[in-house]
């Protein structure tokens, strides 16, 4: 897979992700990582890529120009049209539904923008997917890129050690994920669950499937309106429920 990453801050995009996980990932040839500087294509001496806004207001606007020049860029070389990514607050929520379904592409393009945006016209010309990462304002889109990047990277095969971690994650199968212990097994007068040590894994598999249905209940309960609940699922948080004396 090859992800392709339109910005104007390349290193804060590079230093971000060639580190941990996806660093080495990138290393193994796992997946590619382009990213490209819109300001090389601007045909402007002094590199400006912006502009004032027609019709006044604050801020300046993206040209362009220089967007469209490097998209074509990118995809010179490509048998079909890439889907492509813009990250502005007007789009719809990123979630790990969508993450699963981008991994799926073989190549991927990020168009981050800056200052009040980028010219509308280049936007309906090469973008797919508007998306978001919460409903509040960042100065780019460079850190909306890389979280759903490394979001989506990670459900690539052999990014993850172990591929399993990938799966039995939290919101995978639409609930928070089962609280997680390691050494030592007494720490300030707090111990591990005595199930975790009993080495019975029908118990245990047990156990985590209640606290990941607790512990959504508790703070998120809108996920489980569009969660896959069995019945026993269905039981085990009415039990949720009556102990912790919470009304329907």
């Amino acid at each position: 897979m090859r992800f392709h990453v339109m910005t104007l801050f390349p290193d804060m995009v590079s230093n971000g992700l060639n580190t941990s996980i996806t660093g080495r990932a990138i290393e193994k040839n796992i997946f590619e990582l382009n990213i490209v500087n819109i300001r090389d294509y601007t045909k402007d001496k002094h590199k400006h890529v912006d502009d004032y806004p027609y019709g006044g207001g604050a801020g300046m606007v993206m040209q362009p120009g220089p967007v469209f020049d490097c998209y074509q860029d990118i995809v010179k070389n490509m048998v079909k049209k890439p889907r492509v990514v813009y990250m502005t607050p007007q789009g719809k929520v990123f979630s790990q539904a969508i993450a699963e379904e981008l991994s799926k592409e073989e190549e991927l393009v990020f168009l981050c923008g800056h200052y009040e945006g980028i010219d509308e016209r280049v936007l309906e010309e090469i973008v797919t997917d508007y998306l978001s990462i919460g409903d509040y304002v960042l100065t780019g889109g460079e850190l909306p890129a890389m979280v759903m990047i490394d979001s989506i990277s990670r459900l690539i095969p052999g990014v993850l050690n172990n591929d399993d971690s990938a799966e039995y994650e939290s919101f995978q199968d639409g609930l928070l994920e089962y609280p997680q212990y390691t050494r030592p097994e007494t720490f300030r007068d707090k111990k591990v669950p005595e199930v975790l040590l009993s080495g019975h894994h029908g118990n245990i598999d047990a156990w985590r499937r209640e606290q990941s249905l607790k512990r959504t209940f508790e703070r998120r309960p809108e996920l489980l309106e569009k969660a896959e609940l069995s019945s026993k699922d269905k039981k085990t948080l009415e039990n949720i429920r009556k102990n912790l004396a919470i009304p329907k």
